[in-house]
């Protein structure tokens, strides 16, 4: 306030004046133009004093207002549509950074000048903002999802993607630094590199080349590049010739790619002396092995995500169709039958169109959300295979509940009494779940011996909200991937009739890239299926 900066200017010339000499040892000063004249110079100085006083304090509340101007355009953007906005992974990640670091340089600036509240305030909702361990699990989430879709730093930081949402220099170094703490020197070396090319296109850091070009060079020597990490070292001495580290390090790599020459002129001698020992047909044979080994799970798994991969041949496609469907004159459905599509044929997968309503969506949110866990912390779950928040709905709760169950009940035809209660889970970004089975194995007598409604035989999973990019759901052992569609369920059968298990169901929920995805499910149970779906004679029926 106004009243409160002229109190500390009237403190501040007071303190000043009373480091004037006392008036009482010098004689009276109009009686001598050189004593007033010195008096004049004393005030010239006291003026300097407070301009560069007032100009300190306008600078730093310029600074404090361009912040707030700043926080202001963003924070109005973001609450159009919070989850829309924090469905972007640039958009979460730079709200953690600037929480966490960016507003305890605010702090530090406006600190002087507490009576304002706003310290207090801070100080108050501090304890709400998230950690370091926060950043750094958006960061984690960022470069997962880079991975997965195989994006390159580019993309990502010049907002290449659904949002737009681009990203500075800094934002880069912090990515490459947390990469760096993790001693993952491939993205330290991806986000530093970027770093690096903004801060050759000319945009305006605080951060310095010689700092990035330290990260860089050392994380690309750690990744056995020693040619290109000297000459990145030497770029860096041209920019500071002093720098100790950079020094070191140039004598060492030069030391090493003169070992490395030796070392190759000696193997090349051995093998003119020795021949090659390994025949064409040795050749062959170990091509042959390399060709036909098999894709790990996880490579399928992020291939199917980015949509590739899919086998499904066009023979097979021309034997999936959609429908108008009353599951068997269903009385609620025979004159308002719904809409169901073929997904996939093996396993049979269904997706039933316009099955539940924006109104029965946004209330199944609102239930769930006072339960789901706060989604920064989502990123804390170190395993990384189960990355999102949920939250479990019964009937008690709404009659809106007991209306979906019955919907379920009467489209599928099975038993909803022994089934679990309705999930709702939100995946926020980088969100995901690993593949994994809904049902239990031979090897988990147990897994469900709690309820004892038997075992998982069905899955019915709604589709909640649409997801800019990426969150579809995929089943690696077959080549399947189902994609989210708002007001849209899925349907699938995780045992045979026989009762055993259907191992082509395993499935996983992808990485939201940009977006926020809703789902919710229900686990259907053997318990009270026993007339609704009689047993196979045979194990795979």
């Amino acid at each position: 306030p106004l009243s409160l900066f002229r109190m500390e200017l009237l403190c501040w010339c007071l303190l000043m004046l009373s480091c004037l000499p006392s008036l009482a040892a010098h004689n009276d000063f109009f009686t001598s133009i050189g004593q007033m004249t010195d008096l004049l110079y004393t005030e010239k100085d006291l003026v300097t004093s407070l301009k560069d006083y007032i100009k300190a304090e306008e600078n730093k509340l310029e600074q404090v207002k361009r912040w707030a101007d700043k926080l202001d355009s963003l924070t109005a953007t973001a609450m159009q549509d919070p989850e829309g906005f924090l469905g972007h992974p640039v958009n979460a990640f730079k709200l953690m950074k600037r929480l966490n670091t960016e507003w305890s340089s605010l702090e530090s600036l406006v600190l002087s000048d507490t009576t304002d509240g706003f310290i207090s305030n801070l100080t108050i909702q501090r304890q709400h903002f998230p950690t370091d361990e926060d950043q750094t699990g958006a960061a984690k989430a960022l470069l997962r999802l880079q991975d997965t879709y195989r994006l390159d730093a580019n993309t990502i930081s010049v907002g290449d993607l659904p949002g737009k949402s681009q990203m500075t220099v800094e934002d880069c170094y912090e990515l490459g630094k947390i990469a760096y703490s993790d001693v993952d020197y491939y993205h330290t070396e991806l986000w530093m590199a970027q770093a690096l090319r903004q801060l050759d296109q000319g945009e305006e850091s605080t951060l310095d080349k010689v700092t990035v070009l330290d990260y860089l060079s050392y994380s690309i020597y750690q990744q056995g590049e020693i040619e290109r990490a000297l000459e990145l070292t030497m770029r860096l001495l041209e920019l500071d010739p002093e720098h100790q580290r950079a020094t070191g390090n140039r004598k060492y790599f030069e030391f090493q790619l003169e070992k490395q020459k030796n070392e190759a002129e000696k193997e090349t001698y051995t093998e003119k002396e020795l021949g090659k020992r390994e025949t064409g047909e040795e050749k062959k044979k170990s091509k042959k092995k390399v060709s036909n080994h098999l894709i790990p799970e996880r490579k399928k798994y992020e291939m199917l995500c980015r949509g590739e991969g899919i086998r499904m041949t066009p023979r097979r496609q021309s034997r999936l169709f959609c429908r108008y469907y009353d599951n068997k004159h269903n009385p609620k459905y025979v004159l308002s039958p719904v809409k169901q599509q073929d997904e996939w044929d093996r396993p049979y997968i269904v997706r039933y169109l316009d099955i539940i309503s924006d109104k029965e969506m946004e209330r199944v949110k609102q239930l769930a959300k006072p339960r789901v866990s706060d989604l920064f912390r989502v990123f804390l779950n170190r395993s990384a295979s189960l990355l999102y928040s949920s939250a479990w709905l019964t009937g008690y709760e709404d009659p809106m509940i007991d209306t979906i169950n019955q919907r379920i009940e009467d489209l599928t035809g099975l038993e909803m009494d022994t089934a679990e209660e309705l999930q709702v889970a939100n995946y926020g970004v980088g969100g995901q779940y690993e593949p994994h089975f809904d049902f239990g194995r031979k090897d988990e007598p147990d897994a469900f011996k709690e309820l004892g409604t038997g075992n998982r035989i069905a899955t019915w999973l709604f589709y909640m909200s649409d997801v800019a990019a990426g969150g579809a759901t995929v089943f690696p052992d077959v080549g399947a991937a189902v994609w989210p569609q708002k007001g849209t369920a899925v349907f699938w059968y995780n045992l045979f009739a026989s009762g055993e298990g259907d191992y082509s169901t395993r499935h996983a929920a992808c990485p939201v890239l940009v977006g926020n995805k809703w789902v919710s499910n229900k686990w259907i149970h053997e318990r009270g299926q026993e007339w609704r779906r009689p047993c196979g004679l045979s194990e795979d029926e």
